[in-house]
């Protein structure tokens, strides 16, 4: 049994089931009919039951899926921040990418009583769809845009539109290099924000070459030595992260290719990198911190309210092109 079948049976929100379990605001009504269906069912949240919380514990728990990314960091300075004005602080957990280990931290950091948690950027499986569903806590994800839980995320379609209209401005034979497609806002969205310009320009996206790496700068490399070998007129390189990007730049050096008066190279993230790199590289610069603070601003809000129906919310943030040297 879940909570959302809880939710079912007593006829209120999983909001409602899940301040009972942690003694939170809650009408006597709704109380009673959670109750009797917890009693019917002998149904305990997991281990939760023999560790619910009386009070708040000032710490929520940060889940990531690397800690030598370089957006991580800066969505953690703003996670910081958050924090410390609020007089909480966190517990940070790593997955090293392995997506069951998400699902393993949700669970522990519930039975060690963090007030909540962010997430950042995942791929939603059915396994960790589940957790965050039944999770007594509130959750938070940033990075992603995910149903049924709060979100704070960017504008990713439109960022890599905006930046592949400047590409084509200066060149026609155009690779975009992407990640793994199970990751929607770095592997779809950026890869349909490309293809939007594309189609705006009125050039078919079958002109447009596409690659795929890691989220490192030796992936990308790998994938440009690849893609010049295959299409020696490449003269234009867009790029998924800012890693890949100055993979590939090292890639063209070492192949005789001059960036940028043979080909122009693009990233996304303003990492700073980007500004003692040769040429400095054209990227697109995304709101890291602010997308920190304002996951903290939502979980906060969840805690602290009296609303057991309180609605999921979704923040969408902004972004800017910052045209270098490397375009």
């Amino acid at each position: 049994m879940t909570i959302k079948e809880v939710a079912e049976q007593a006829g209120v929100s999983t909001a409602a089931v899940s301040r009972y379990f942690n003694g939170g605001s809650l009408s006597d009504e709704k109380r009673e009919k959670i109750r009797k269906v917890v009693e019917l069912n002998n149904y305990s949240p997991n281990a939760l039951a023999q560790t619910m919380r009386t009070g708040k514990s000032g710490q929520i728990g940060v889940i990531v899926p690397y800690i030598h990314s370089d957006s991580m960091s800066q969505i953690m300075e703003g996670i910081a921040e958050g924090l410390k004005a609020n007089d909480y602080s966190f517990i940070l957990a790593c997955t090293d990418g392995e997506k069951e280990k998400e699902v393993k931290f949700i669970e522990s950091m519930q039975k060690g009583r963090m007030d909540g948690i962010i997430l950042m950027g995942t791929v939603m499986t059915p396994h960790l769809k589940d957790a965050i569903d039944n999770s007594v806590v509130p959750i938070v994800v940033t990075g992603q845009s995910f149903n049924g839980v709060s979100s704070v995320y960017h504008d990713d379609v439109h960022c890599m539109m905006d930046i592949a209209q400047l590409m084509l401005k200066k060149r026609k034979h155009i690779a975009y290099v992407g990640v793994d497609e199970e990751d929607v806002a770095v592997g779809q969205s950026r890869r349909k924000g490309v293809e939007k310009a594309f189609i705006e320009a009125g050039i078919d996206t079958d002109e447009l070459i596409i690659g795929k790496s890691d989220y490192t700068m030796q992936g990308g490399y790998n994938e440009t030595m690849r893609l010049l070998r295959e299409y020696p007129d490449l003269d234009g390189v867009i790029c998924a992260t800012d890693r890949i990007a100055h993979g590939a730049i090292l890639a063209l050096r070492e192949s005789g290719k001059k960036v940028p008066k043979d080909v122009s190279v693009t990233g996304v993230g303003n990492s700073w990198a980007d500004t003692v790199s040769q040429p400095q590289l054209t990227t697109v610069k995304l709101y890291f911190e602010e997308c920190g603070r304002v996951a903290v601003n939502i979980l906060m809000e969840t805690i602290q309210s009296e609303d057991e129906d309180m609605p999921f919310r979704k923040v969408k943030l902004g972004y800017q092109i910052v045209e270098r040297g490397s375009i």
